[in-house]
């Protein structure tokens, strides 16, 4: 028999599933957290999902919703906390990647402070009340309003050969076949500040420009439902791990002026090393920024905006993994 599944008044007891929200004080104000708690009858692992840590990535919070309703406790071997939307205030007010309560990206900040800004407090209240205690992770992305991107997995390497090698079988069950990998755990990503705290965790990127498309948000439940099988927290046999295209993070780029951004690429292009691949316009004398790659690899996600300040990632690019 497992254990009751609490979290602030929400309360799931063996074989039970509850949906309601949390209020968490983030300083001054309050913002309410929605949960789904699906607590099984029987002992397994148990799993987070979160999406809605940014504004404008649909696919994600829609998967997560989905999963939430699909779910019921005899199926669940240990308990599932889906928290389809972390971070209210970027996802319903901003619809951005940064808070509007404090301009902050929730994901820059992880584990959060819990005296900090609002932003910082919301971090460290999701750590320590859906992560503290959990098996394994699974954080929901996609392309934002703005944003181009090819599906893929990420993940960080920690050094901890057991942590590592649950983590990357947690990848390949996803189903998507570009799995890129972070060579060290460094950071204020969620999945990284997790895998820190030795929690298998991964990022899952579908979906892009803020697009709401349900076939990709039900290809999306069928891979965490192959995640869950994975992790034996369900009865189903886990599917055979597909091959997947092994990639390492190769390097950003970011705008160096403002002004108006014209890429010349698309995502999933391949690039070399000091190529250009778009322009920045300064509106009010015309003045040309050439944008180079700093490294050679594939574009997986960037900008499609048309204005961008000093800083704006442009572009993320991960090199072929060496075999």
């Amino acid at each position: 028999m497992t254990d009751a599944l609490s979290i602030g008044a929400l309360c799931a007891e063996p074989g039970t599933k509850v949906r309601g929200s949390v209020p968490v004080d983030l300083g001054g104000l309050t913002v309410d957290i929605p949960l789904t708690l699906v607590n099984g009858a029987r002992p397994g692992p148990r799993v987070v999902i979160t999406a809605g840590v940014h504004g404008g990535e649909f696919v994600g919070i829609d998967a997560a919703t989905r999963l939430a309703a699909l779910l019921e406790p005899g199926e669940l071997h240990g308990q599932l906390i889906v928290c389809p939307v972390a971070n209210p205030p970027a996802v319903y007010q901003g619809r951005l990647g940064s808070s509007p309560l404090d301009g902050i990206n929730i994901n820059r900040v992880f584990p959060g402070d819990p005296d900090g800004s609002p932003t910082e407090r919301l971090a460290a209240w999701l750590f320590a009340h859906l992560l503290d205690g959990a098996d394994a992770y699974v954080d929901l992305h996609s392309g934002g309003i703005d944003e181009g991107l090819t599906d893929f997995v990420g993940y960080r390497l920690t050094q901890d050969p057991e942590l590592d090698a649950t983590t990357a079988d947690m990848a390949r069950s996803v189903g998507i076949e570009d799995v890129i990998v972070g060579l060290n755990a460094d950071g204020g990503n969620s999945h990284a500040a997790a895998s820190r705290q030795g929690v298998p965790a991964i990022l899952v990127e579908t979906g892009q420009l803020g697009e709401r498309d349900p076939e990709t948000a039900r290809r999306l439940v069928d891979g965490l439902y192959g995640v869950l099988s994975r992790l034996g927290a369900t009865d189903t046999e886990p599917k055979e791990t597909p091959s997947v295209r092994a990639w390492v993070w190769a390097a950003g780029v970011t705008a160096e002026a403002t002004g108006l951004w014209y890429p010349e690429f698309t995502v999933g292009d391949d690039v070399t090393e000091g190529q250009v691949i778009g322009h920045v316009i300064d509106p009010v004398d015309g003045q040309e920024h050439k944008v180079h790659t700093p490294a050679s690899g594939r574009i997986f996600y960037g900008m499609r905006g048309l204005t961008v300040a000093p800083g704006a990632e442009l572009a993320a690019i991960a090199a072929p993994a060496p075999h």
